[in-house]
């Protein structure tokens, strides 16, 4: 899915970079070519700026996607998530971070939630970054704890999973 709309910003590279970042960061794209997260609208210049290009080719990308059908759909409708990853340790949860063999693998949270699990641990949030979106893919597990030493090796041994860091 995610090629198909990239694919319509191929030939402006300066407005695939910018489509990039609005996927990642779930920003919406008003009828009328304004950028926005919920009601609040997002001044083209720090997109710009953030994603080191001129602000003119924020207007194009978001001019293109206000007039194309299935990029209007799909903007209108995205939203943000919010992470617990840099609050858990102030909030006493646990965090795990898996660095998969392969992202595009299925199985990778199957098999780590089963782990967690069998260690008696609930997951309160886990996000898994698109590998078609993210340059280093990880998968992060928000648990209702800190994670037992013991847990780590198990959770090396499964399968998919090429490296664990915890916090």
């Amino acid at each position: 899915m995610w090629d198909i709309i990239l694919n319509k910003f191929k030939k402006y590279p300066a407005q695939e970079k910018v489509v990039r970042l609005l996927l990642k960061r779930g920003f919406q794209v008003t009828p009328d070519g304004k950028v926005v997260s919920g009601g609040i609208k997002l001044p083209h210049t720090q997109i710009a700026k953030e994603t080191c290009v001129d602000r003119r080719a924020v207007d194009g990308a978001a001019s293109m996607i206000a007039q194309d059908d299935l990029l209007s759909t799909i903007f209108k409708n995205i939203r943000p998530i919010s992470s617990l990853r840099e609050v858990a340790p102030a909030l006493e949860l646990g965090v795990i971070i898996v660095t998969p063999v392969d992202a595009t693998e299925t199985g990778i949270l199957a098999s780590v939630a089963a782990c967690v699990a069998e260690h008696g641990i609930s997951i309160m949030q886990a996000i898994a970054d698109d590998p078609r979106l993210a340059d280093r893919p990880t998968l992060t597990i928000i648990t209702d704890r800190q994670i037992p030493d013991e847990l780590v090796g198990e959770l090396l041994k499964c399968d998919g999973v090429k490296g664990i860091s915890v916090c």
